[in-house]
């Protein structure tokens, strides 16, 4: 199969090898980064997706892929796939598939889970949106990019489960914190509180496998100070865009409303740039009510 790859950066550059040593023939295209071993860089987009049967994107933002559909999609081969694996609101997901709807084109929009390490290894999560065709026609190559592909639904439907998801996570991830900066006022030892609520109703993922509190459960970011897996300005783009997709779709979100606003006063003064974002545990430790 031939495919184009837009975006080299850390995760698109991993994913485009996965698919060479899959023996494929990818074309790829970056203003800025070099294209990985066995990828034939393009001078452009428009060269790199010519005569491809899939073309990937994958894209920091909504702009940067609104920019790089107008240009690629024009340039694609009536029928081809294009497969976006950025993450970006519902509304760009669903305008992009109009536009490429409209060209001809079957238009898939695929974000992930994993990580930096889950693209090297093959092992993401995609949650993807498209019709049955075109899902159909890009899964064999998430299947070597990833072990695990759920079809939500129509197109846009992909980003609403990644956004959702990520909602979920940082609205968590802040009860956990405040969980434990709580114990710590109240004399409750951390690692048992950790087996309490680890065995009761409170239980959940943050506490549980990315535990914000350093030496308790198993090891993560929090170990190693506070060094990012997944940072807070991350977590807070895409608080930004779920909150974006829920004002377009008038949802009552309170929640993660106060959670985009706590991130985005932990990242943009508070210090909390460049750090993991379970850093929010150090944040309310040193914090009160006033």
């Amino acid at each position: 199969m031939k495919i184009a790859f837009i975006g080299l950066g850390g995760m698109g550059a991993r994913m485009a090898a996965n698919l060479v040593e899959a023996g494929h023939q990818v074309t790829g295209y970056d203003p800025e980064a070099p294209a990985p071993e066995g990828v034939t860089a393009a001078a452009s987009a428009p060269e790199a997706v010519e005569g491809a049967d899939v073309v990937m994107t994958m894209l920091p933002d909504a702009q940067g892929l609104r920019v790089t559909a107008a240009t690629v999609i024009p340039a694609m081969r009536e029928g081809a796939v294009l497969c976006d694996c950025s993450t970006v609101d519902v509304d760009t997901a669903r305008a992009i598939a109009a536009e490429a709807l409209a060209a001809g084109l079957h238009p898939v929009d695929a974000p992930f889970s994993g990580g930096r390490i889950g693209a090297e290894e093959g092992r993401l999560f995609f949650m993807v949106g498209g019709t049955d065709e075109a899902v159909t026609r890009v899964m064999p190559l998430l299947d070597i990019l990833g072990q695990r592909v759920v079809h939500c639904g129509g197109s846009g439907t992909g980003q609403a489960a990644k956004l959702i998801n990520n909602m979920m996570l940082g609205v968590g991830m802040i009860a956990t914190c405040e969980a434990f900066a709580l114990a710590d006022r109240l004399d409750l030892d951390r690692q048992k509180m950790y087996e309490v609520v680890s065995n009761s109703s409170g239980r959940n993922w943050s506490l549980e496998a990315y535990c914000p509190a350093p030496g308790v459960g198993p090891k993560t970011p929090a170990d190693n100070g506070y060094l990012p897996g997944f940072s807070s300005e991350f977590m807070l783009g895409d608080l930004r865009m779920a909150q974006l997709s829920a004002q377009s779709a008038d949802a009552d979100t309170p929640m993660a409303a106060l959670a985009t606003e706590l991130y985005a006063r932990f990242v943009e003064e508070e210090g909390g740039a460049g750090k993991d974002f379970s850093a929010m545990l150090p944040r309310f430790e040193k914090r009160g009510q006033a």
